[in-house]
């Protein structure tokens, strides 16, 4: 007989597979921006060996915005050949061209190539593209899968997303990156045949401190973070206690495998496809129909906003807004903006309000901070309150709720389109990628070409 007890002990072993399910995806979703926000909190280590310098952050960044062709190529086959690719095989092979890449980093990453008759860091920039496309494919390939897991793991998959950024900003943190001393030096300025007449001055120099391990072993601990997120993706699909956890079937046979009545379980149409039969309670034919197509247009234009802003636009200010207040405000900043992202992940588990007008409310005001914040680093090297604790206290505040908000957003939008069926997950994530690359458009000429920004001198700048 089925006693109280044995429904206990089926309680139980239901809570850990849970437990399991929710960890797996948190690995998983960790491995989608890893080794890119690896790769930019290692700059400062990066950049002095390197024959590129200062001016690798703006190759960086084209090169990212290149390797959008990634995700193009997997939402033009899901819009015109829908069905036809395999995700299933596209996430293996993205997961382990990263692994390889970052691998590969550890080994070449300082090796140059004589280019147009100047040395050029040839093996860092193209392991730097694959790399991108990696990270820039996971967006319409990993979202979509977790649309084959319960509902509830999508939000733990964006807790993942977030660590993505938080762990390499944890790591560099104790590795020691960008850590800078300011050390004396005597010039003379005024010297003359009388060496009494001569003038002397002290100068401050920003001298970087020696890192507490090197770059090589930073890219080996990405390149493992890779395989980590390797082997959570073949436990979400293979283990037998996270079977229980899938929506419908396996993800990787779920052609072959679903069950006849499930057969529009994984929708195998385009998303947007006009001439769908619309149901006659459906307000439009986006999706199940739940929202109007000014409803869908809207979600979509707050999504490409919040990630233009998040993903690109404040982050290529962020040392401009922050290294004014001091060295220390700029680290706290940057780990606390790491930080507020998996925090907003976690509290949209337990405050998932799926309200379209409070979501436009906190895009509001996470714009606002944003413009604060955008404000700060035009004024860069001597922002408002430059000389005051209270400064540096605004600007690390800012940055924690202008991340905070905005991430909110994000994962409600997620939430939102993940019933909306499977394209819905895949044009969230090309939608993403839109709105990052609309915002590198946007600041690549304003910061390496017209040079609006000003970061002065750590050591020596003089605010009134």
């Amino acid at each position: 007989h089925y006693t109280a007890n044995q429904e206990s002990k089926d309680n139980d072993l239901a809570s850990v597979m849970s437990l399991l399910t929710h960890l797996l995806a948190v690995l998983f979703g960790m491995g989608s921006w890893v080794s890119i926000n690896g790769l930019w909190v290692e700059l400062p280590l990066i950049v002095p060996e390197i024959p590129e310098g200062w001016y690798l952050p703006s190759y960086l960044s084209v090169i990212i915005q290149m390797a959008n062709v990634g995700p193009l190529f997997v939402t033009l086959m899901h819009r015109f050949r829908p069905g036809a690719l395999n995700e299933a095989a596209v996430i293996y092979t993205i997961i382990g061209l990263g692994t390889v890449s970052t691998f590969l980093l550890g080994f070449f990453w300082k090796d140059t190539v004589v280019v147009a008759g100047a040395p050029r860091s040839v093996a860092l920039l193209v392991l730097t593209f694959f790399l991108a496309a990696v990270d820039c494919t996971s967006s319409v390939t990993f979202l979509p899968f977790m649309m084959h897991l319960k509902p509830q793991y999508l939000t733990t998959y964006y807790i993942g997303e977030g660590v993505s950024g938080l762990l390499p900003a944890l790591v560099a943190l104790v590795q020691g990156v960008g850590v800078v001393r300011c050390i004396n030096s005597t010039q003379s300025l005024n010297h003359t045949l009388s060496t009494y007449n001569s003038s002397l001055t002290l100068d401050l120099q920003a001298q970087y401190q020696p890192a507490n391990f090197s770059a090589e072993v930073f890219f080996f601990f990405l390149s493992a973070m890779m395989l980590v997120c390797l082997a959570a993706f073949l436990l979400l699909n293979y283990h037998p206690s996270v079977a229980s956890e899938h929506s419908n079937g396996r993800y990787t046979n779920r052609t072959k495998h679903r069950a006849p009545k499930n057969k529009n379980w994984a929708e195998q149409k385009p998303m947007m496809d006009p001439y769908r039969a619309p149901n006659q309670k459906a307000r439009s034919s986006f999706g199940s129909g739940s929202y109007s197509w000014p409803q869908v247009v809207y979600i979509f234009v707050i999504l490409a906003w919040v990630n233009a802003l998040s993903n690109v636009v404040l982050p290529s200010v962020q040392s401009y807004s922050c290294l004014p207040y001091g060295n220390n405000i700029y680290h706290l900043s940057a780990t606390l903006a790491a930080v507020a992202n998996p925090l907003a992940c976690f509290i949209a588990m337990f405050l998932p309000i799926r309200s379209l007008l409070l979501m436009g409310g906190l895009t509001v005001g996470g714009s606002g901070l944003g413009a604060y914040i955008m404000f700060m680093a035009a004024l860069s090297p001597c922002p408002l309150l430059v000389n005051d604790v209270s400064g540096g206290v605004v600007i690390v505040l800012a940055w924690l709720f202008f991340i905070l908000t905005l991430s909110y957003v994000k994962v409600i939008i997620g939430i939102i389109l993940r019933d909306e069926g499977h394209s819905a997950l895949v044009w969230c994530g090309a939608v993403v990628q839109l709105g990052s690359l609309l915002g590198a458009v946007t600041m690549f000429p304003l910061v390496s070409v017209y040079s609006l920004f000003s970061s002065g001198d750590p050591c020596n700048t003089r605010c009134p």
